[in-house]
């Protein structure tokens, strides 16, 4: 295919230039690359290398003002609005930036488009004035400030940009200006100097100053890239600009318009993919460029153009892996390396200048990639040592003190991470330049594994060095606020860039990148409203109508912008592929391009139309099954002759797996900090505290003076059962001090429950507390012994009649410890696992002998107080209410029998721990 540059190139060697002398100007420095591969093409003898640079450098080189960047520019405009405003109206530094960002743009684009800038500061300054306050009597002080700042944008601007002259440096609409100011001198001192423009479209005011003055002296050439089809149609925004360009331009008077071709209306192969969500476009692109390498055997003319560059990463995981020879003239962005997340975590561990850190920032600080291996010393992981503590103390805000005493020989490492980083802003920058080299220490112990690693830590490091320079120089940085929002603006703009071959192999770019560049094959993502164009937007201080008025950029124009790039990337290819995303659950999804829908409507090209969906799998939900092998069954017997307890019963009732995982794996629940005081931390306290009152009564008649001594101790035990059992946490505030109320409340109320029934002239004796039971059952199929165990919170004799007692926090109901049919003890886990545990602890009493029958068990809900001792109860049918709620022997008879079946089937060799659906 023949490319705009070559085009280019072949009309400059008819007319017999000499190639050496020229000075090409381009839209961008990449373009200059590919007008070298080209230029030996129409060149048929040695020559020196004509000049190739961007339109950035020309007007540098124009100018004598060299470009800084925007953070640094942030500075320069700070120095000068501190010097032209009151001390009492000033702004800090990071108030500041979130303004001053703002009317830097504005300042750039006034100068861009060579706006007289006295007039459009009042202007705005007036319409402030009108808009809001002009007749409003008396101002006040914020009215006052806030007009004074619109009254003061002619004086930042122009000592701003006077000091910025002085010191040799500017923003590009600054450069441009000047560069305008000096084109006369430039052609004075280049009387025969030749230029080149090509490629462009979209010019400045000040763009177009500079190449006319070129062109009025004979001093240029300029060919614009633009096909005859949007040239002639005056509706079509590709040619927006061309055309006022060849309307406006008195060289095109007397002059011909440069290369205007036809090359849209030839035949080509478009496809439009409309795909859901953008990882779906990540692997569309990935199987097109499989179809595409599988045909014409190379990708050599090849490129995926993003919409969206956030799409690169998902595109770069999507490549097949026989494509070995690709180029990416976009960089990684800083942001998305692993380190980030580091720096990220400190600064905002570290900004709320509190005394002590949460433990989830700490873990997550300890637990980073980069920053494990550096605790792991002399065979120790001192980072696992670190949260084991945290979990099993329950910490959950940690001062340095704290940490270093917990992380013994790993303290300077915990020194660099955790200390002194709100003394100073040096300080804080140190501390981040010391950890990367710490870092960086410890990967070259293998540095060829470590590669990657390595040049993470030199960007990272060089991020932090211009911090430190820009803070040494300017000292405007004041906090940890403003440190880490100028240390998120420059990550924000960094890349890792990528090493290529930028002439070969398939081209990964973004749609600014491929300006003046023409491939063959085009596949373009993100054709969504929204992406292609990007939409209305006004990121600005100057109002639209002020816009309009001094000809200055809107979103029509940028709209025009992007409709060139895009029609000028497929006007030369011969097969291109468009992808939008058809999700609307994103802010720029759902809706494909005006772009799309003008190519459909123009009816040159035929257009294939697919809806690809993505191919998912049926997956079928197969229930965990664990076969009991031999070396399993042994557990099991092992486990029988240890004792099964009422709760791993139950526990088994509900889900065999769980069984297997608690008692056979013996993997417990992983500890973890609670925040909040959990619901089994809670039962416990109240537990403990009642055992603690009532152990010393074992064979004891309960009187009413007993149980008032007790209420006086409330408060003291339970601050010391939770101190036991939720460690360090904090119970003295929010809903941790509402649960320790209630743990109060809890035991208050019952003991004023016991307190009534006495008076109520019943009597009541302790019999034991928390007592311990085990016995053994005959099953005569094993040949192995089975133990039952259990501890029992409260057994007492209730005007005589034995009382088995559960306590249970939570909220129980009658119906949960009824039973109609006995099998369903087994069947029914969440109805009747609490009829299971009371009749098992009745069962195992009765069998040891502890207590006589009839008795009764049953439940003391603290949470259901009111309904008192739940007993549990046999019903005949579910349609009568008589009930009777004495234990006897008949009735453990057939309890036994349920919960030998059971035990049957957990020892059953045959029978494999099969999950439940829950």
């Amino acid at each position: 295919m023949t490319t705009f540059i070559l085009d280019v190139l072949t009309d400059l060697k008819k007319q017999d230039v000499n190639f050496s002398e020229l000075t090409f100007i381009l839209p961008s420095k990449r373009a200059g690359i590919f007008l070298k591969h080209e230029l030996h093409k129409v060149v048929d003898q040695t020559l020196f290398a004509p000049d190739i640079i961007s339109i950035e450098e020309f007007t540098e080189d124009l100018s004598q003002l060299k470009s800084i960047s925007n953070t640094e520019l942030l500075f320069e405009f700070y120095t000068s609005y501190l010097q032209h405003t009151k001390a009492n109206e000033r702004d800090s530094f990071e108030t500041y930036s979130k303004w001053a960002q703002i009317l830097l743009q504005d300042f750039n684009e006034i100068d861009r488009y060579l706006i007289p800038q006295k007039q459009i500061f009042h202007y705005l300054s007036a319409i402030e004035d009108l808009k809001h306050w002009s007749l409003e009597e008396p101002k006040t002080a914020f009215v006052k400030r806030y007009l004074s700042f619109w009254n003061n944008l002619f004086s930042y601007y122009s000592v701003f940009s006077n000091h910025l002259k002085q010191k040799k440096i500017g923003y590009q609409g600054l450069i441009y200006r000047e560069a305008v100011n000096h084109i006369e001198d430039y052609i004075k001192a280049n009387p025969k100097k030749q230029h080149v423009f090509l490629g462009f479209n979209a010019l400045n005011t000040a763009e177009e100053f500079i190449i006319q003055a070129l062109l009025r002296d004979n001093l240029a050439k300029v060919y614009w890239d633009i096909d005859h089809f949007f040239f002639n149609n005056e509706k079509h925004d590709a040619s927006f600009f061309t055309r006022q360009h060849k309307k406006n331009w008195r060289h095109y008077d007397k002059n011909p318009f440069n290369c205007v071709p036809q090359n849209y209306i030839k035949q080509k192969n478009i496809s439009v993919f409309a795909i859901p969500k953008n990882v779906g476009q990540a692997k569309q692109i990935g199987s097109l460029l499989d179809k595409i390498q599988s045909i014409n055997k190379t990708l050599q003319n090849t490129a995926v153009v993003l919409g969206d560059e956030n799409l690169l990463i998902p595109v770069l995981n999507s490549i097949p892996e026989d494509i070995n020879s690709i180029n990416i003239t976009m960089g990684y962005p800083l942001k998305s390396i692993p380190l980030a997340s580091l720096f990220e975590g400190l600064l905002n561990l570290h900004k709320n200048n509190s005394n002590s850190f949460y433990y989830k920032d700490i873990i997550n600080i300890i637990s980073h990639q980069f920053i494990r291996p550096l605790l792991q010393i002399d065979g120790q992981d001192f980072a696992s040592i670190l949260i084991d503590a945290i979990e099993h103390n329950n910490l959950i805000f940690i001062k340095h003190s704290r940490l270093k005493e917990l992380s013994q020989s790993a303290n300077h490492i915990i020194d660099l991470l955790f200390l002194d980083w709100n003394i100073s802003i040096e300080k804080t920058i140190k501390n981040c330049s010391t950890l990367i080299l710490s870092i960086k220490s410890h990967l070259n112990e293998d540095k060829a594994a470590n590669l990657l690693s390595l040049e993470y830590l030199f960007r990272f490091n060089a991020l932090f060095n211009e911090l430190s320079r820009l803070n040494a120089t300017y000292h405007h940085i004041n906090d940890l606020n403003t440190l880490h929002s100028l240390y998120k603006d420059l990550l924000s703009s960094e890349t890792l860039d990528f090493q290529g071959e930028p002439l070969q192999g398939l081209q990964i770019m973004g749609m600014l990148e491929s300006r003046v560049l023409d491939f063959e094959t085009v596949i373009i993502s993100s054709v969504n409203e929204g992406i292609l164009p990007s939409g209305k937007s006004n990121n600005s201080f100057i109002p639209f109508d002020v816009k309009l008025e001094n000809n200055l950029p809107t979103y029509k124009e940028k709209d025009a912008v992007y409709t060139y790039h895009f029609y000028r990337l497929i006007q030369r290819a011969k097969n291109v592929f468009i992808l939008y995303n058809t999700e609307a659950d994103i802010l720029t999804g759902g809706e494909k391009s005006r772009l799309i829908t003008q190519l459909e409507l123009e009816g040159i090209h035929y257009i294939h139309q697919e809806t690809v969906t993505p191919q998912v799998p049926t997956l079928v939900n197969s229930l965990n099954v664990i076969p009991k092998t031999p070396e399993l069954q042994q557990s099991i017997i092992q486990l029988a002759g240890l004792g099964f307890s009422p709760s791993s019963l139950t526990n088994y009732m509900r889900n065999p797996i769980d069984f297997y995982y608690q008692k056979i794996l013996k993997i417990n629940t992983h500890i973890t900090v609670e925040e909040t005081v959990a619901a089994n931390t809670l039962g416990t306290v109240v537990h403990n505290t009642l055992e603690d009152f009532y152990k010393p009564l074992q064979g004891k008649v309960l009187s009413i003076d007993l149980l008032k001594t007790m209420k006086s101790k409330i408060s003291d035990r339970v601050a010391y059962h939770f101190q036991q059992e939720y460690k360090e946490g904090d119970i003295n505030k929010g809903k941790n001090l509402i649960i320790f109320e209630i743990a109060k409340r809890y035991v208050s109320n019952f003991l004023d429950y016991e307190i009534k029934a006495i008076s109520d002239g019943n009597t009541i004796k302790i019999m034991s507390i928390e007592a311990d039971n085990q016995v053994k059952i005959n099953i005569p199929e094993f040949d192995f012994p089975v133990i039952l165990k259990g501890k029992v919170d409260r057994v007492d004799e209730y005007n005589g009649i034995t009382r088995i007692i559960d306590y249970k926090t939570g909220s129980v109901m009658t119906n949960q410890v009824e039973i109609v049919n006995w099998e369903d003890l087994t069947t029914d886990y969440k109805k009747y696992s609490k009829s299971f545990q009371v009749l098992a602890y009745a069962y195992m009493m009765h069998e040891s002998n502890t207590i006589n029958l009839p008795a009764e068990a049953g439940i003391i809900s603290f949470k259901n107080l009111s309904s008192g001792f739940i007993k549990f109860s046999k019903k005949e049918s579910t349609k009568t209410r008589a009930k009777n709620s004495l234990i006897t022997a008949e009735t453990l008879e057939a309890f036994k029998f349920e919960l030998t079946k059971l035990i049957l089937e957990i020892c059953n060799p045959e029978i494999d721990f099969i999950e439940k659906e829950i």
